[in-house]
């Protein structure tokens, strides 16, 4: 009986420790704020309204499964940020174990409880846990991690409705079927058809993809800002600074300065190199890392030239390398890096916490980057904004939304003059923007000057008839077509009956 409770106290031990060393990594997320494209799902009426769990599968959604769990997270939690990280860590904790699941069956127990661990806790992760926007790329792990399973366990198409099931998590999936044969040649040999099935799959998510970023402007591909090329020329330096910090796991920013030169173009013959000495020592989990950073860093752009979160499923397989590596090393030594590793994760949720020590950080990391100190400036409000953005604008004279948010905060301050000049400036760069209209709308209608300003309204709508600010300030109803929350659609009737 001593000797059962023993082994069975044995047996929970192992994954007990790496949920452990996860919260105590990442625990304080719980108390995160929302960032960036979070607080776009509440203007998403597929998170916010009831029939939501079906507007998430349409034609023109991607993503449908991150989508649900938005959308289930906003049933049962409305706004409150503690919902949505809390599950954003337990689908890490779910990553986790998987992870030393799959190792356990193609690596020594040691180095796979040790791989399991450095993914459970590196700094690196900060972005995806913290950020429930990045929900999505966990999804795809977890899903891919189930298909990696089936497919060592010998049922290849349950492993195809996992990668399935995966890509409608997050597309950056795409790469999986092509790192699953490096990892075993062997049997992607033997289950060709199951292998297809996954490449065809990952073809259509592609395709979908494109489709609908070009049918809805969205910053990728063309509407990126940057050609496959100019993408494809800095991705190099890129990816040998996600590298770095997987080693020295330090100067983590969610705003990098990546210099455009064309010396970068020299980090790919460096990235093929480190590939080939590591093939040669057998070394395979670099290459198969770097094959999983495919469809984030290589031709198809995206708006961001890095985001650390690209790296969640990349490093499934340098954890593994990891694992291998510091399992010659003695217990202490391990002890000493995982605590190493947890205290920078917990550095980094600290800045994590507010919009405003998220955005302080990155000013001071990248002094020279524009979209800093315009998100500072929203956080801190005040005079302080005026003063970041005065420093945005000789950054970026060219750029429209800097004159836009001084002219909202000198709105907000009660001074429609000041504000109609910054709004004229932010329409005279881009005289085609609706919500430059709008704006410069707004201070006219604070001005007194209401023909005017129903002119710009007007205009605003004509060039997009269901922004939403534009039809509350003519007191019209929800437009034809337009999709609104519905907070959104109950102000918009409630004007059109004034």
């Amino acid at each position: 009986m001593h000797t059962g409770t023993a082994t069975a106290a044995h047996r929970y031990r192992e994954p007990l420790l790496l949920i452990a060393a996860a919260l105590a990594a990442f625990g304080a997320s719980l108390t995160c704020s929302f960032h960036f494209d979070d607080y776009g799902i509440f203007s998403d009426p597929a998170a916010t309204s009831p029939s939501g769990w079906r507007e998430v599968w349409g034609p023109l959604r991607t993503r449908p499964l991150t989508y649900l769990s938005f959308w289930l997270n906003y049933q049962l939690g409305s706004h409150a940020p503690v919902g949505y990280h809390a599950v954003n860590l337990a689908l890490h904790i779910g990553v986790v174990l998987l992870l030393w699941e799959l190792l356990r069956r193609v690596l020594p127990a040691r180095a796979a409880w040790i791989a399991a661990l450095v993914f459970a806790i590196h700094p690196i992760q900060s972005e995806p846990v913290a950020y429930v926007f990045a929900r999505a790329i966990i999804i795809a792990a977890l899903f891919c991690l189930l298909a990696a399973l089936a497919w060592i366990r010998g049922r290849p198409w349950l492993a195809v409705c996992f990668f399935a099931l995966a890509l409608l998590g997050k597309e950056e999936a795409a790469a999986f079927p092509l790192a699953l044969w490096l990892l075993d040649r062997a049997r992607a040999r033997q289950f060709k058809l199951p292998l297809l099935a996954m490449l065809l799959l990952a073809l259509a998510a592609g395709l979908h993809v494109m489709w609908v970023a070009a049918a809805l402007g969205e910053s990728v591909g063309a509407g990126s800002g940057f050609s496959p090329w100019s993408y494809f020329s800095h991705q190099g330096a890129v990816i040998l600074r996600y590298l770095r910090l997987v080693v020295l796991p330090w100067g983590f920013t969610v705003e990098p300065e990546i210099q455009r030169t064309w010396i970068n173009l020299l980090a790919w013959p460096l990235l093929g190199a480190l590939v080939w000495f590591s093939w040669k020592r057998n070394w395979r989990f670099l290459g198969i890392a770097l094959v999983l950073l495919l469809p984030s860093s290589s031709i198809f752009p995206a708006a961001d030239l890095a985001a650390d979160r690209r790296m969640y499923v990349p490093m499934l397989a340098l954890a593994a390398g990891g694992g291998v590596l510091l399992s010659r090393l003695r217990r202490p030594w391990i002890a000493g890096i995982a605590a190493a590793l947890i205290l920078l994760s917990v550095g980094r949720m600290r800045v994590w916490q507010t919009e405003r020590s998220l955005w302080e950080e990155a000013v001071r990391a990248s002094p020279r980057a524009v979209r800093p100190k315009i998100q500072l400036a929203r956080a801190v409000g005040g005079d302080r904004a005026l003063e970041l953005l005065r420093e945005a604008a000789e950054l970026a004279p060219e750029a429209p939304e800097v004159p836009s948010e001084m002219g909202r905060i000198y709105l907000e301050a009660g001074d429609p003059v000041k504000a109609l000049e910054c709004f004229g400036r932010a329409l005279a760069l881009a005289p085609s923007d609706p919500r430059a209209l709008n704006n410069r709308g707004t201070a006219l209608l604070a001005l007194g000057q209401k023909d005017a300003a129903a002119a710009d309204f007007k205009r605003a709508l004509e060039l997009d008839p269901c922004l939403f600010e534009a039809r509350l300030n003519l007191r019209m109803g929800p437009g034809k077509n337009c999709r609104y929350t519905p907070e959104q659609r109950r102000s918009l009737d409630a004007a059109a009956v004034r």
